[in-house]
């Protein structure tokens, strides 16, 4: 399997990019390189930082350079990621009134009916990628081809924390009020984020992720 391609984000970080589909496979490989570097700690290294096909790694720029950084990966012997032993978490979702404003639309849409979207979110198959954009915003990849939709053209302000919306092959849980252009189709009252715990983010880059259904009640 070839290398990675290296290129330079700044003095002290590197992006080893291991191509552009969003698959398991080439994020088997990140998540390969990612646990690799986590065991053999070079003192050098700062901060990794998986995404859905790269792996940004943030050195000390003043003990190594982007060379000596693309020799000491190049020599890593990663062991393979079993994607299938990845913990899975089970969320609840509840798709009723306001909790889902855009369902309906979305049902529309796609020329089906609601129930058929709930019951195509529900039988994804749901991976955590990678966070970004807000703390603790976990991408989620596995959205059904059947429930794809692309982004809506102008976001819609005041969203809830726990909004569950999905764009394209991606879900999303929102951790903070937010204005987004995804499709909100439910809202679970699990918390992602938890700012004052030792973890302070529910999932890890990796884990899976099942949805299951609730009632209004569930979010009171």
């Amino acid at each position: 399997m070839s290398d990675p391609v290296f290129r330079s984000a700044g003095s002290g970080a590197l992006l080893a990019d291991f191509g552009s589909m969003i698959e398991e496979a080439l994020f088997g490989r990140v998540l390969s390189l990612d646990r690799a570097l986590a065991t053999a700690r070079p003192c050098w290294l700062q901060e990794t930082v998986p995404a859905y096909t790269s792996l940004l790694i943030v050195f000390d720029p003043l003990a190594v350079d982007h060379g000596e950084v693309m020799a000491y990966v190049r020599a890593l012997e990663p062991t393979p990621v079993d994607l299938l032993a990845t913990t899975t978490h089970v969320v609840p979702v509840c798709y009723e009134g306001e909790a889902a404003p855009d369902i309906s639309e979305v049902a529309t849409t796609l020329g089906t009916s609601e129930e058929a979207v709930i019951a195509a979110h529900l039988a994804g198959d749901y991976r955590v990628f990678m966070y970004g954009f807000a703390p603790g915003y976990a991408y989620l990849g596995g959205v059904p081809n059947e429930l794809r939709l692309p982004r809506k053209v102008a976001a819609v302000r005041g969203h809830a924390v726990g909004s569950v919306m999905v764009a394209g092959p991606q879900c999303l849980i929102t951790t903070l009020p937010m204005p987004t252009g995804w499709w909100v189709i439910g809202r679970t009252p699990l918390r992602v984020l938890d700012p004052a715990s030792e973890r302070p983010f529910l999932f890890e880059a990796g884990d899976r992720v099942r949805f299951t259904r609730v009632g209004l009640a569930a979010l009171q």
